[in-house]
């Protein structure tokens, strides 16, 4: 058979096995239900070589999204090509809610990348946007760590805040010395009002700094774990209680059996405690995302992979609820999943709904009901979905987020690193998800899913 039709033969049954993997959900978690999806922005297929900031672009990438009660969602994403983060918001039904989008970072000499965004739920919406700025201060890497936030909805952003102003390569999440990924940064608003940001480096340490105005000015940086040596903080992750109670998430890189460590600040972000160990497995634990509800109950969800880092993941799930001092035992949400495609990971967290908890995680097909699948790169293909409409007691079957998986689109983007923030959802049951696509030669393009399950 030749190559073409072995291509097709593949995408075909590939695609039978997306289709029926959503029906399942479907079926089994009545209320939920899926708008197409839409594409908001649209760019090049090229990415030429590695040259810095002259490196010449021409795709768009890096989406994140926030959702706020009344249904809107807010979505920024990189445009390679101008090297700049844009904004655009977007109503429930999935319509534009400005003119065009906007420049956030407004500056085109150097690349921005993978943002973070939080948007509250006022009339009109504060927009806060966190970034990795491709700046070279005379370190071995690039990349600091910049602010900009909006007070009128989206319409128009305040000069960036450079919050990390080092030369130590800020937003790279390090793996090994030679294989790391950027977009290691979170950001996080507190229900009094305070934004808290982290983000690690390349030689490993977690810094932390937080905002007590609403975002015009950000404390001095420090540092909540590592130092260079064997323990390189890596992904690290933000939620906020409803009594101010700050919870920080990372794992480690240069580690066979990394485990997830999380630590926690009683005074809105003035100390943290003791860093603790989520659990202990023996395996490589990596992209963590920690969340916590109504109740005080935090929940974890990361990547486990049983054979060691750059092997086949699955996506896990930890708990502990309010008054407990260690999280319950790992269980497994990516099964059967997991077990269909060559690797899942990098997971995303949301609670929405009735303390709904929502999971979302890139999908790496590899061989696919017996066949030979052609990963470019090994990049990830289509999103994984699951939820639990009981507060992470129970757990749907995970399914393919519909549309999501599109060979004629090329591959999930994100080239520059998969710590991603692609869900977002509200207590009205409303969930917003993104994703880029990149075919390359050929064009790139950012995606909005938007969902609802009826909230108990």
């Amino acid at each position: 058979m030749a190559n073409k039709e072995v291509m097709a033969t593949v995408l075909f049954a590939l695609s039978l096995l997306c289709h029926c993997t959503s029906t399942l959900l479907h079926a089994e978690t009545l209320g939920l239900t899926w708008q197409d999806r839409i594409m908001i922005a649209s760019g090049g297929g090229y990415r030429g070589p590695w040259q810095m900031n002259e490196s010449v672009y021409d795709y768009v990438d890096d989406p994140a999204a926030a959702i706020d009660e009344t249904g809107s969602t807010g979505v920024v994403w990189a445009d390679q090509a101008r090297k700049d983060i844009f904004f655009q918001r977007f109503s429930r039904e999935g319509r534009e809610q400005l003119p065009e989008p906007v420049n956030v970072s407004k500056n085109p000499d150097l690349f921005s990348w993978l943002p973070k965004i939080v948007m509250t739920s006022s009339d009109p919406p504060e927009i806060d946007v966190l970034w990795q700025e491709i700046i070279f201060s005379g370190g071995s890497h690039g990349g600091d760590i910049l602010f900009a936030r909006s007070t009128d909805g989206g319409r128009t952003f305040s000069e960036p805040l450079n919050l990390s102003n080092d030369i130590a390569g800020s937003g790279k999440g390090r793996l090994t010395k030679d294989h790391w990924h950027n977009g290691s940064l979170d950001l996080a608003k507190g229900p009094e009002g305070n934004l808290y940001a982290a983000w690690t480096e390349y030689e490993g340490t977690l810094w932390f700094s937080r905002s007590t105005d609403q975002g015009v000015t950000f404390s001095q940086p420090v540092r909540v774990a590592g130092r260079g040596g064997n323990h390189h903080a890596r992904g690290p992750s933000l939620s906020v209680g409803a009594q101010g109670v700050v919870y920080l998430a990372w794992t480690v890189g240069e580690e066979e059996a990394a485990d997830i460590h999380f630590s926690t600040s009683l005074d809105q972000g003035q100390s943290f405690m003791e860093p603790k160990m989520a659990h202990q497995s023996g395996g490589h634990a990596d992209a963590p995302k920690i969340a916590v509800d109504h109740a005080g109950t935090v929940h974890l969800v990361y990547a486990e992979s049983p054979k060691g880092p750059l092997e086949p993941y699955h996506i896990e799930y930890l708990h502990m609820r309010k008054g407990e001092e260690r999280f319950a035992p790992p269980v497994p949400l990516s099964s059967p999943q997991s077990k269909r495609f060559e690797s899942v990971s990098f997971p995303t967290l949301a609670i929405g709904g009735n303390d709904h908890l929502f999971v979302l995680w890139e999908i790496f097909p590899g061989s696919v009901v017996g066949a030979f699948f052609p990963r470019p790169s090994n990049r990830p293909q289509g999103l994984g979905f699951t939820y639990s409409s009981d507060g992470g007691q129970t757990f749907a079957k995970p399914s393919v987020i519909p549309g999501s998986f599109d060979p004629e689109q090329g591959f999930n983007g994100s080239l520059q690193g998969l710590f991603m923030q692609k869900l977002t959802a509200n207590n009205r049951g409303d969930i917003a998800v993104v994703n880029s696509t990149f075919k390359p030669g050929q064009r790139s393009q950012i995606w909005l899913f938007l969902g609802h399950v009826q909230a108990d």
